[in-house]
């Protein structure tokens, strides 16, 4: 046991992603979260411009099939483990093959803002889940409210696109126990370097079927490696890194901003503009999400 430390001490000394997490030590945790944040938008935003060449299942392909490489070769993951865990990497790679599928349909149909606010459900229902404060009830109807101004504050929303959103939405619900289990039963990067494997076996089938020839052409390879850098690689290595340094209830805040943020590069970046009754949804579910991520929190802090 001694020699097998001893021989991988230099690797993880010298390795890329050390090199990684001891650059990312200067930033501050709550910039690390919200530069995480600003570089999922992006990749999304990246990410439309491949639809018109190799569709939304073509453009999810890539990600996560750049991400998939970029991580192994980050992390050199090892095969040996026991059955739970591969069971929880399995089922950890399917749930972000799904979430990512069904969320870039869902952006094939609605404007950015839209669909992460939308997809932005998931987690704040498991946050609201199972509490008994009469403060998390003001969340959900406030977050309810938001979605009732998202869906009537335009007559033309894409009700397809929607339900794709819900979809990922759930998905993203059922991402944050199994990312928990990912946690307890491997070690470090190698889960998330093998459930990510995972989730590009699940989406590459449709990424062939639908993108074709197209998928292998320069330009379009280059995009998708971006996107995988922007929405993958470095928004999960950045947060990892956040979580090691401030308190899950500080980073649930921060991550509740994700909506608007979204609606920014939106604006920004695609010129999609927003109803302001869209904007005010917007903010409805950020409120909430603020909100119920800090009575989560609470609720833990107080637990005998």
């Amino acid at each position: 046991m001694n020699i097998g430390r001893t021989e991988r001490a230099p690797y993880l000394r010298f390795s890329p992603a050390a090199r990684a997490r001891r650059g990312f030590g200067a930033i501050p945790p709550t910039a690390l979260v919200l530069l995480g944040t600003l570089s999922v938008q992006l990749g999304s935003a990246v990410a439309t411009h491949l639809f018109s060449a190799v569709g939304s299942l073509g453009t999810v392909a890539l990600r996560l099939f750049f991400a998939a490489v970029v991580l192994t070769a980050l992390w050199r993951p090892s095969l040996r483990m026991d059955r739970r865990a591969w069971a929880v990497v399995i089922g950890y790679g399917v749930t972000i093959g799904v979430m990512n599928l069904c969320f870039y349909q869902a952006l094939t149909r609605l404007p950015l803002g839209i669909a992460v606010t939308t997809e932005f459900l998931g987690p704040l229902t498991v946050a609201l889940a199972g509490s008994r404060r009469w403060l998390d009830a003001f969340w959900a109807l406030l977050a309810a409210a938001g979605v009732l101004l998202l869906v009537g504050g335009r007559g033309d929303i894409d009700l397809v696109g929607f339900l794709f959103a819900l979809a990922a939405a759930a998905c993203w619900a059922a991402y944050i126990p199994v990312g928990a289990a990912l946690g307890r039963h491997t070690d470090h990067g190698n889960g998330l370097a093998l459930g990510m494997v995972v989730a590009a076996l699940v989406a590459v089938p449709f990424g062939v079927a639908g993108g074709s020839t197209a998928l292998v052409h320069p330009w379009v390879l280059a995009a998708g490696f971006g996107v995988a850098l922007l929405s993958s690689v470095v928004p999960f290595s950045l947060e990892l890194e956040a979580l090691r340094r401030i308190p899950p209830r500080v980073f649930g805040i921060l991550m509740s901003l994700e909506p608007a943020m979204a609606a920014l590069i939106g604006l920004i970046v695609l010129q999609e503009a927003l109803r302001w009754t869209q904007w005010i949804a917007v903010l409805c579910v950020v409120a909430a999400s603020a909100g119920a991520a800090r009575g989560a929190r609470l609720d833990v802090t107080d637990a005998p």
